[in-house]
């Protein structure tokens, strides 16, 4: 991508977002994603008064003399953006391509993040590893997180989401909000072991984008169907309802199972279609988070 035509959509990806985050999600982030609460600060000696529950008593037993361990207040998050740039995301059909979508999206969350003083990483990946941003704050790392989305030139010809989620794990020791974007267009028996692992350490959330078409096909007669990460091809009559019918069959069976699997790891997901917006299901989700935080 030339220079000036990448200057030219990170600034409009930041107005847009900056826009939303200014009067649509102003709050939404920072009422839904809590800091770490109380962490361990140091132990000291015991002065009356001082809560006998945090007497340290391994400390105590050694020195002879009564120690607690004293806690801070820990407010500060660390985002983290893992964004699938498989060749499935180069697919879109009505506005934007999936990889479009996702890094609106990403860039939505990062300046929620730096507006709350939360730190904001990002991990792109595809069969590999293609570029790791480590976490920092400020607008000016935001800005670099958006460049990097959208001038990455991926490597990898095909999907590991698994790999990510192990990465991810590797390079982020400490509890984090995770954001995982993809269209989870992969077998799902081989990212679910390191999806479970990962959101007993992080908090995470799935979000899958997905084309109207990957579901319906219109009535244009022949088509040419290509798997653009296999090259598997295959001639359909999408003029025939009996096609068409097994084809929307077939995606939503897919789709269902993919939430199927979420669920039962308890792991969050937001959907999003390129041709409905994701304002409102990140709303949406960020509401029902609230309410479920709230209980």
């Amino acid at each position: 991508m030339e220079t000036k035509e990448l200057l030219k959509k990170v600034q409009h990806i930041q107005i847009k977002a900056s826009h939303l985050v200014n009067d649509v999600l102003a709050g939404e982030y920072s009422s839904v994603f809590k800091g770490r609460g109380m962490e361990f600060d140091e132990v000291r000696q015991y002065v009356p008064g001082d809560d006998v529950r945090t007497i340290d008593w391994n400390v105590t037993a050694r020195t002879g003399v009564p120690h607690i361990k004293s806690f801070v207040e820990e407010r500060e998050l660390t985002l983290m953006l893992l964004v699938d740039l498989s060749p499935s995301s180069q697919f879109g059909t009505v506005t934007q391509l999936k990889s479009e979508v996702a890094a609106e999206i990403c860039a939505l969350l990062a300046f929620s993040a730096i507006r709350n003083n939360d730190k904001v990483g990002l991990i792109l990946f595809t069969d590999q590893i293609e570029k790791y941003v480590p976490p920092k704050k400020g607008k000016k790392h935001v800005l670099r997180v958006i460049r990097e989305l959208l001038q990455v030139e991926p490597q990898g010809t095909k999907t590991d989401i698994g790999e990510a989620l192990e990465f991810l794990m590797r390079v982020q020791k400490r509890r984090s909000v995770c954001f995982l974007l993809s269209d989870f267009i992969q077998d799902r028996q081989k990212f679910e072991k390191p999806l479970k692992l990962a959101n007993r350490r992080h908090d995470l959330v799935s979000l899958s984008i997905s084309d109207p078409r990957e579901v319906r096909l219109p009535p244009l007669g022949l088509l040419e169907l290509e798997d653009i990460e296999t090259g598997e091809r295959l001639i359909v009559d999408s003029s025939s309802m009996t096609v068409r019918q097994g084809y929307e069959k077939a995606g939503k069976s897919s789709r269902d199972a993919l939430s199927d699997l979420f669920r039962r790891l308890d792991v969050d997901q937001i959907h999003v279609e390129t041709d409905q917006g994701y304002v409102d299901s990140i709303l949406k989700y960020f509401r029902q988070r609230e309410k479920k935080l709230s209980r």
